[in-house]
Parts: C-alpha cells; sequence; structure tokens
C-alpha cells in the first residue's frame, strides 16, 4: 500500500462499508468525494458483525500518525458500542484522529466524544447483560418443559440395543456397522453411550 505524501504529512483516509453485497456504497463514497482530498479510500461488503474484516484491518494498519480516519457514520466502522471505542481510543493512541461525517458529536478531537463513546460501551454492555439474561431464563424455562436441546438423536434406542446384542454375539465392530449401516466411529459412540 503505498502513500503518496511522505510521512509527517497527514492522509485523508476513507473506510466505507455495507452489509450485503446487494447493497452499494454510492451514497457514503459522494460524501467522502465531497470532502474533496482523500488520499486512500478503502471500500468492504460485509456484516458489521463479522469481527474478522479484511479491508478494514488493512485500513487501521495503513493508517499513521497524523492522518485522519473519515467514515459516515459510527455503525460503518465497529459491530458495537465497545468496539468502536476500543477503536477509536487504539486510534488517538497512534495519533490518528477520527472523523465521523454524519455524527460529528463523535470526531475523535471533539470535547464530548470520549464521554459519549464510553456511555455509548455502558448502554451496550448493559444491553447484551439484559440480553444474556433473557437467553439462560428463556433456555431455562423451555428445559422446565421438557423442550430438549442440541442435536436430535440419530439412532433409535432399538438400533442401540442391536448394536449392543451383536457386539455381545462377539461380531466385530466394522461388521455391525456395516449391518447397521452406520458409521464405525458412530458404531464405537453408540456402544459406549450404552
Amino acid at each position: 500500500m503505498k502513500r503518496s505524501k511522505p510521512r509527517g504529512e497527514g492522509h485523508l483516509v476513507a473506510y466505507l462499508r455495507v452489509s450485503a453485497t446487494d447493497q452499494n456504497l454510492d451514497t457514503q463514497l459522494a460524501k467522502v468525494k465531497a470532502l474533496g482530498n482523500v488520499d486512500r479510500v478503502f471500500k468492504e461488503k460485509a456484516s458489521g458483525a463479522k469481527s474478522d474484516r479484511k479491508v478494514l484491518a488493512d485500513c487501521l494498519a495503513y493508517l499513521r500518525e497524523g492522518d485522519t480516519l473519515v467514515v459516515t457514520r459510527a455503525d460503518r466502522i465497529a459491530r458495537s458500542a465497545a468496539h468502536l471505542l476500543t477503536t477509536v481510543q487504539d486510534l488517538k493512541k497512534k495519533g490518528v484522529t477520527v472523523r465521523f461525517l454524519d455524527q460529528p458529536e463523535l470526531n475523535s478531537e471533539g470535547k464530548y466524544a470520549d464521554f459519549l463513546l464510553t456511555v455509548l460501551s455502558a448502554v451496550a454492555q448493559l444491553e447484551r447483560d439484559i440480553l444474556d439474561e433473557k437467553r439462560r431464563d428463556g433456555i431455562a424455562a423451555a428445559r422446565a418443559k421438557g423442550v430438549k436441546f442440541g442435536r436430535p438423536r440419530l439412532v433409535s434406542d432399538e438400533l442401540q440395543a442391536e448394536a449392543m446384542s451383536l457386539k455381545e454375539s462377539g461380531v466385530a465392530m466394522p461388521e455391525i456397522a456395516r449391518r447397521l449401516k452406520l458409521g464405525v466411529s458412530t458404531t464405537y459412540r453408540l456402544l459406549a453411550e450404552r
């Protein structure tokens, strides 16, 4: 990734992202082009929930002290408020300014940015905790009603009993598997459960 300006002269670098392949980056690109002096634009089509966005990683690695990262909105760069806070703080430590075109109150050079990002992070953590609690309560209620979780058993009790009977009569494991139309490892597991 060659840089056109020498080190020390800050670059204006944009990161654009849409979630689905059928979406386009035109609106974000128009806003970035309106700035007029963008040195590099990174474009990605990937879900914001993914933690391994390659283009975002390349963009963050490209940034140097004195650069400014431009994104249209916070949800374009981060998958959660906590991730946003960490990303912005890491970039600030690196000497990179972050500029949100549609959310200027979050700009890293703004006096309220750290406060707002911290509040967002706390709200996001509270939301995750509440969702986890609801999920645990829902699972407990379902189990109390007899709902079973996990993959359904593919082998009936009758088939398991037949496998045990064959084993006790001295039939070799591969032959048991062949007769019951099961894999050898499945047959071993089946008999171990018994």
